[in-house]
């Protein structure tokens, strides 16, 4: 969906929403900087396998996935990172990485941060790293009507999990390797 066909959407459903344009933004956190808004106002938008079929989650910026928690709250055997070559094409239009939240209008379950649903406004990439779409969180969860989740994310500067705490505590770090937990 070009970004054009994403705007006639959101006028059909007379939602107010700001079109912003600049530099070249690949991550979230980018988006947030060059659109000067906080990290938490920004949805990131991840493409999942989910038992085998795609999905979405939408969450802030700022925020990761926890996979084993993600898992558990779906009460799935298989949840995982979806390979952009997988799903590109379900993506007509779009550049890789910046895919609107929409999943519903690319015929995918969209999972939700509760986080997300707590902000009055947010704003996404909006199918281009150069155009951004901010528009009232009200508004996004009418129309997307995704699924609320109220775990499977953490927040930076968070609680971690404590196998990865037990991980990091357990190996040995080499000069320059890091050990980290999955994002």
């Amino acid at each position: 969906m070009p970004i054009q066909q994403l705007k006639e959407f959101l006028d059909e459903a007379n939602v107010e929403y700001m079109s912003l344009t600049h530099p070249p933004a690949f991550t979230a956190q980018e988006l947030a900087h060059h659109v000067k808004i906080a990290g938490d106002k920004v949805v990131k938008t991840v493409i999942i396998e989910l038992d085998g079929k795609m999905a979405m989650l939408v969450m802030p910026a700022t925020w990761r996935v926890r996979w084993n928690s993600l898992s558990n709250i779906l009460d799935t055997d298989f949840v995982d990172l979806a390979d952009e070559q997988t799903f590109a094409d379900r993506f007509p239009d779009c550049e890789v990485g910046a895919m609107p939240p929409f999943g519903n209008l690319f015929g995918m379950t969209v999972y939700c941060s509760e986080s997300l649903t707590e902000q009055p406004e947010l704003a996404f990439a909006a199918g281009s790293h150069t155009e951004t779409l901010h528009m009232n969180t009200r508004d996004f969860l009418n129309l997307v009507q995704p699924v609320v989740l109220n775990r499977g994310f953490t927040k930076p500067g968070g609680r971690k999990p404590a196998w990865l705490l037990k991980t990091c505590h357990s190996h040995e770090e080499e000069p320059g390797q890091r050990v980290s937990g999955m994002a």
